[in-house]
């Protein structure tokens, strides 16, 4: 039955578990097959009461309960998950494929630091498990220990040189020869890649040909990527503009919520455009003795999702904006804290939420939780349109597939820019801006205004966030681990030439282009 499941012949897996379990319900191990086929089947509330099941009968069994963890994942049941998965390392194994999934569930919770010795097992067991050093090279790099990552990723390319992933993350490590990884890239083009490690290996090429600064071949591999990752995507710009709209027209004159909050909890959030500074200004703030940072977390969009009650496929949609009128205020903030709470990071009584696309939330949040701050973060609009156009997110998020063409992200921009406008006339006084380019040139001043708007004491561990060691799992993990500076103000005028259009339709709209 497992040959099955490994095969990923799921429905047979399930019906052989089944037949097994007819002759004899008291078979354990057809019990576990069973469940597994059910989560993979997408019945996860079927596949947590068969490994509920398993567990009666095997109560300190770690492979059982370090799936149970992963199925709590899915049913986003995030405490649930972190409870099985400490339960399942005290329960023990050596199997490596038990060590890394019990890891790639702390993982999601954010517990890196308890993530990390189990890859660190499962790789040592098993080093020519490629999936087991992708995961381990991921959280070396979250904690800034950019050698051993790159040996993972390098161990990975040894075995299977057209690893998309591998090249794209050792590209952004900057711990190899450029001129040699053009050429191992170039390599695997050639052999035909599939079209998502095609996309990734392109940007892992511009990458590297703009550290030798040969920005032409370098915006010809990204131009290219992009292209083709869209093509793939049936990305609609109309879609976002009416998202955008009907926020707007929901919260222009009373509010949707029930204004019945009592809630004393202040949590943080840091929102903004991505790449524009949010995990500078979350490592900033999370670098102060009385905050800790939670990442990005889910817990806004799907409280106002779940109260809303619609169907729809998208977290956030028309539909659910115009179904959220009524719902209580006081239920909202109540279901976002206790999905945060389960949050690794969450834990202190001030903590940071850092998904920088709760800008389109903010009047959620601030009916839900009275007492949250606000701090949102602002960049010039070419700097803003480059560096999002340039960086390759999880190609299956639904977030960011404005992305990957210029004028969709310069559009996507200037949709920002007025919903923040708006906001700032809404909710006066209650949204602390941070501009990029006046942090890196005054860091003190700046970060006083906002441990101010905060209402934090002043605290000059702020000032040195780049000798924080705590786990940093975005993609500026590299960046903040350095001492500020003004690298990337200005980045795009590298590209100015490819970039008029951007530039003409800024001006029409009587943006500065800076």
């Amino acid at each position: 039955m497992r040959q099955l499941l490994g095969s990923g012949r799921i429905s047979e897996a399930l019906v052989k578990a089944g037949e097994a379990l007819a002759a004899n319900p008291h078979d354990v191990e057809a019990g576990f097959v069973a469940a597994v086929a059910l989560a993979e089947s997408g019945r996860v509330a079927d596949a947590l009461k068969a490994i509920g099941a398993v567990l009666r009968a095997e109560p300190s069994n770690a492979e059982y309960l370090a799936q149970q963890a992963r199925f709590f994942l899915l049913a986003r049941r995030e405490a649930d998950a972190l409870a099985a998965a400490r339960q399942a390392v005290t329960a023990g194994s050596l199997e490596p494929l038990v060590l890394d999934t019990i890891g790639c569930v702390f993982a999601r919770l954010g517990a890196h630091d308890e993530a990390l010795p189990l890859f660190e097992k499962a790789v040592a067991s098993a080093p020519e498990v490629i999936e087991f050093q992708f995961n381990l090279g991921s959280t070396l790099g979250f904690f800034g220990r950019v050698d051993e990552a790159a040996r993972a990723y390098e161990a990975i390319l040894a075995r299977e040189p057209g690893h998309g992933r591998a090249h794209l993350a050792l590209a952004g490590l900057r711990r190899a020869s450029a001129g040699a990884g053009i050429a191992r890239i170039a390599a695997a083009l050639s052999q035909n890649p599939d079209p998502e490690e095609e996309v990734r290996l392109r940007y892992a090429a511009f990458q590297l040909y703009e550290a030798e600064r040969q920005l032409d071949e370098a915006n010809a591999q990204l131009s290219l990527a992009n292209a083709r990752h869209r093509a793939n995507l049936g990305y609609q710009f109309e879609i976002d503009q009416a998202l955008f709209e009907i926020i707007r027209r929901t919260f222009v004159r009373d509010l949707p919520l029930t204004p019945d909050s009592r809630l004393g909890d202040a949590p943080i959030f840091v929102v903004g455009l991505p790449r524009t500074g949010t995990t500078l200004v979350d490592r900033i703030l999370s670098s102060h003795a009385d905050v800790t940072s939670a990442g990005e977390l889910q817990a806004m969009p799907l409280a106002v999702k779940q109260l809303s009650g619609t169907s729809s496929r998208l977290v956030l949609d028309p539909a659910t904006v115009e179904a959220s009128r009524g719902v209580s205020a006081q239920k909202m903030g109540e279901l976002y804290l206790a999905r945060a709470r389960q949050n690794a990071g969450a834990s202190g009584p001030r903590f940071t939420d850092k998904f920088p696309l709760n800008f389109l939330y903010i009047g959620y949040i601030l009916q839900a939780l009275p007492h949250a701050s606000i701090v949102c973060l602002r960049r010039g609009a070419m700097d803003s349109v480059w560096s999002n156009y340039k960086h390759l997110f999880a190609l299956g998020s639904p977030y960011y597939r404005w992305s990957y063409d210029l004028m969709d992200t310069a559009r996507y921009v200037l949709l920002f820019q007025r919903l923040m406008a708006f906001w700032r006339q809404r909710f006066p006084g209650r949204i602390h801006e941070v501009t990029y380019e006046w942090l890196v040139a005054d860091q003190e001043t700046e970060t006083r205004k906002l441990l101010t708007h905060c209402g934090l004491a002043w605290d000059a561990n702020c000032l040195e966030f780049h000798q924080n060691r705590a786990a940093v799992a975005t993609p500026s993990a590299q960046q903040v681990r350095q001492p500020i500076n003004a690298r990337s103000v200005g980045r795009w005028r590298d590209y100015d030439k490819h970039l008029g259009k951007v530039k003409d339709y800024f001006l029409a709209n009587g943006i500065p282009l800076d």
